[in-house]
This record gives structure tokens, sequence and C-alpha cells, in this order.
């Protein structure tokens, strides 16, 4: 659906325990609970709407059962980083906070700026991308319970390594899961083949692309690089040159990304020479680092899109 076809512009701010809901030809405003009878009487009102979208901050997944249900039902939605509603809001003068104003202001920014239509991914997607999130939270708690060992009294250590046994247990039980839903399924079985031909890519990589990055394969080089947060950006004014920077992206796909590029330095052939070449010309570690997660991740998306396995001579591509 283009943009141009919404008739109303919906902002919702999303907190724990509540949903505060700002329709914005009426102008009309009310309040409702976080749970599934409050979402289900979100999207009844929503739905006796002409074309309406919805404008919502990503919230670090308080979001995530208000999102799904609209994407359920057919209701347009367009997720956007609160950094961008603040600064909109500083635009206009706006410089009070509050739940109620916080959802008028996501109207006037959906009316003003238009964002994008946000689609999810696919439900064997999600739950997929579910199992790696919940992994990483397993390792955070691995980490920080060997961490404690050390301090820990003789007499409660073997409580500590219980602990970190069942940790290490439910680890290798998702990525069994992980590993069960690729197999299962021609179509992520058949990508995971195609990204782990380039060597640098693991089976937690692999799987991270395919569940919280279905656009790769879809778009070109820049906008794939620009959605996962790794291109940079100019900081000029005037005569000034600024540092370029990298920001925004998914986060959480930029980060399993850094991880792996460590392997790939080492072993994957244009990686390595890539980043070898760019220590030679004088760019700090962290810049080579962040040039060479671009490089593979515009390999990967020329790759998926081709539907062919790694070459290092076919991807050969300027970074």
């Amino acid at each position: 659906m283009n943009d141009s076809t919404f008739t109303d512009f919906i902002g919702i701010d999303v907190s724990k325990s509540k949903l505060d809901i700002a329709l914005g030809i009426s102008g009309e405003y009310w309040r409702e609970d976080n749970d599934s009878e409050g979402i289900q009487h979100i999207v009844e009102r929503l739905k006796t709407l002409p074309s309406p979208l919805v404008v919502v901050e990503s919230t670090g997944g308080l979001e995530t059962a208000l999102i799904t249900e609209l994407f359920t039902v057919g209701i347009a939605f367009s997720l956007v980083h609160p950094v961008r509603v603040r600064q909109f809001a500083r635009s206009i003068g706006l410089l009070a906070k509050t739940d109620k104003l916080d959802a008028h202001l996501l109207s006037q920014f959906g009316e003003a700026i238009k964002p994008s239509v946000t689609k999810l991914p696919g439900e064997a997607e999600q739950k997929m991308n579910a199992c790696l999130v919940r992994r990483r939270q397993l390792l955070d708690m691995l980490v920080a319970e060997k961490n404690h060992l050390c301090s820990t009294c003789l007499a409660l250590r073997p409580k500590v390594e219980e602990h970190i046994d069942w940790l290490k247990s439910e680890v290798e039980k998702l990525d069994k899961e992980i590993n069960d839903q690729i197999q299962q399924l021609p179509r992520f079985k058949e990508k995971e083949e195609i990204l782990r031909s380039a060597k640098g890519v693991g089976p937690i990589l692999s799987a991270k692309l395919i569940s919280a990055l279905p656009e790769l394969g879809q778009l070109d080089r820049k906008k794939i690089a620009a959605l996962v947060g790794v291109a940079p950006f100019n900081r000029d004014s005037g005569p000034h040159r600024g540092k370029r920077r990298i920001r925004g992206g998914r986060i959480d796909v930029r980060g399993v990304l850094y991880m792996s590029i460590i392997a790939a330095v080492r072993y994957n052939p244009v990686i390595k020479s890539f980043y070898l070449h760019l220590i030679e010309a004088g760019k700090l570690k962290k810049v080579a680092i962040v040039a060479c997660m671009r490089k593979l991740l515009t390999i990967l998306n020329a790759m998926v899109r081709d539907m062919r396995p790694f070459n290092a001579t076919l991807y050969q591509i300027r970074a």
C-alpha cells in the first residue's frame, strides 16, 4: 500500500502496562491496558476507520504483541525509532512529554513524515528469531554466572556451577531447535546452504540473517547496508569535513555480524585481503572492521539475490 493512500494517522504510545491511543483526524484519545483484551479493543476501533496507518515507537519489545496483532488483521503500521520522534518534537517546539502528548505526537509525526509501512517477518522467521534472542540472553547469564563463581564462597559454589550447567544445556537445546527449524523448511535450508558457503558465516549468523533480515537479497547494496546500520553517514558543514559514522539500523543483526567478521578476516580470502588493504592504507582497526562488515553483508546480499554459493572471484565487489 502506498503511503499516500492513508487517510488517518494513529499514534499509539506503548508502555509496559498501558497503551495510549490518539486518532489524527478526530483528535480522539483514549487509554487501554497493554494486554490481549486492550489490544483487541484497539483493533476493533481501528477496523472502523477507512484507511489508517498506526505509528508506534520501537520500545525494546513492549510493542511486540500490539504490532503482531495489527499485522495479523491487516492494519498497516509503521515502527519508528524514538530518536526520530523526539527530534521531530523539538523541531515543532514540543518540549513537554507525557504519554498522552506522545500519542498525539506520533500521530502528528505520521501525518508530516509519512513513514514507510513496516512489514513483519513470517511466523516461522519470528519463531526462529525469538529462539536466537533467548539464546543471547542465556549466554549473557552464562557469562555473568561464570564471573560470579570466582567471588562466591566455597559453600555456595556448587549451586552456581549447577546453574552454569543448566544454562549450557539450555543453549544446546536452543541450538538444536534452531537447526531443526532450518532443516524442516526448504526455503530456510536452501538459503542457509548459500550463506554458509562463505567462510566466516556460521550457524548463528546465517540463522539471524534468515529470521531477522528477510530483506536480504531483495534490496540493493546501499539499502541493505543502511538497513543493518553499517553504512557510514557524512557529518559535513561548510568547509568542515567530519568523521563518517554508522548509526541506527538493526542492532541485533549488526551485533552477530560483528562477531562473525572476526573469523571472516582470518579465513575468508576476500574479506581478509580487503581488511589488510585497509590497514596498510592507514585505517584504524575499528574502521576496517566496520568496512569489512559492510563488504561481507553486501556479498551475502548478492549471493542470496542470485542464489549462488560464495565465489571469491565472482564477489570481488567494491565496498
